[in-house]
């Protein structure tokens, strides 16, 4: 049995882990973490969770008792926590927050398990994947690992509601977001570092680098990702289309092929024949890809769900991975019908 603990357990990441963990049939939650809900039962929080158990939020957070930690904190707060505490170091840390995603002075793994999954089995520190970089990633890394990345790609990509996590916002709320529609980070968005780090590290030598117009000194002596993030006026997933234009035509079907051998063995991640609708991956850790072919250009339909294949889920199934348990333990979610 994974002994558990979550610190920031009372956020939308927090709520949906417990959710997950709850059901998983080889983990105890030893304690879920909130300074300010500390004594309340979770489900005065998390109400989905009426009925599903007792377990109350703490102050205390007992390291010595369990065999992994999830940070569910805000960007930023995983190495400031880090810094005035002291973890165990026999106990594994998952942190859901993006302070150590590029790699640097660290040892966290990042946790792709498309891409990563060797040193997701054998990591003591895994730095949990980005909604948006997840979802993207997924689109492109048959064409990266191919090759065929020789131009500038364009990304268009809207996210629920819920990616903008619990504390209300001006732009969060639902009188604005009901209805609405709009970009923001355009050009800018904080994963596109983590995006261009994994096509870097997937591409052939020789392919052409993709180049992180976040960095400071951005010269474009290489090709770009131009991701242009939408806000939606739902709560949750993603969906999201690439254009990637190639240096000669190709036949459709060597592309569905090349797709479909790149995900035979992934656990949670399939290619559809068929077009892609958001509704067939909300509140699953699925994520489907789907790509047409235009002349030169390949459009990928790449769609997940933010909370889930985006965050929590996926933190999950590398928790899976790094104790040798079956990937998709505590993770047999099915999609709506409707």
């Amino acid at each position: 049995m994974v002994r558990v603990g979550i610190l920031g357990a009372a956020g939308y990441t927090g709520g949906e882990l417990i959710r997950l963990l709850l059901n998983h049939p080889e983990v105890e939650i030893v304690f879920a973490n909130s300074e300010s809900n500390a004594g309340n039962k979770v489900y005065d929080v998390h109400e989905g969770l009426l009925g599903e158990t007792e377990l109350e939020f703490t102050s205390e957070m007992p390291f010595d008792k369990v065999d992994v930690v999830f940070f569910c904190f805000g960007h930023g707060k995983s190495e400031a926590f880090l810094k005035e505490h002291s973890i165990p170091a026999n106990v594994k840390i998952i942190d859901l927050a993006q302070d150590f995603r590029i790699k640097g002075d660290h040892d966290y793994v990042y946790g792709l398990p498309e891409t990563h999954r060797k040193e997701i089995a054998k990591c003591q520190h895994l730095a949990n994947p980005g909604c948006f970089a997840t979802c993207i990633q997924l689109g492109l890394l048959p064409l990266a690992q191919a090759g065929l990345l020789t131009k500038d790609i364009s990304v268009n990509a809207i996210t629920g509601s819920t990616g903008a996590g619990q504390k209300p916002g001006a732009t969060t709320h639902f009188s604005w977001r009901n209805n609405n529609f709009s970009v923001y980070k355009l050009f800018t968005h904080q994963h596109l570092h983590e995006i261009c780090q994994t096509l870097n590290e997937l591409k052939p030598e020789g392919a052409p680098h993709v180049v992180d117009t976040l960095d400071e000194g951005y010269e474009a002596e290489g090709i770009t990702v131009d991701f242009i993030p939408y806000r939606g006026d739902f709560a949750r997933g993603i969906f999201c289309t690439e254009v990637v234009t190639l240096e000669t035509s190709p036949a459709a079907s060597d592309i569905v092929a090349l797709y479909k051998n790149f995900y035979e063995q992934a656990a949670f991640t399939h290619y559809s024949d068929k077009a892609l609708d958001l509704k067939q991956v909300v509140n699953t850790n699925k994520a489907l890809v789907h790509v047409a072919v235009f002349g030169k250009k390949v459009v990928i339909t790449s769609v997940i769900d933010n909370l889930l294949k985006g965050a929590v889920g996926q933190a999950v199934q590398n928790m899976n991975i790094m104790f040798g348990l079956d990937e998709r333990a505590g993770l047999n979610l099915k999609a709506s019908a409707f």
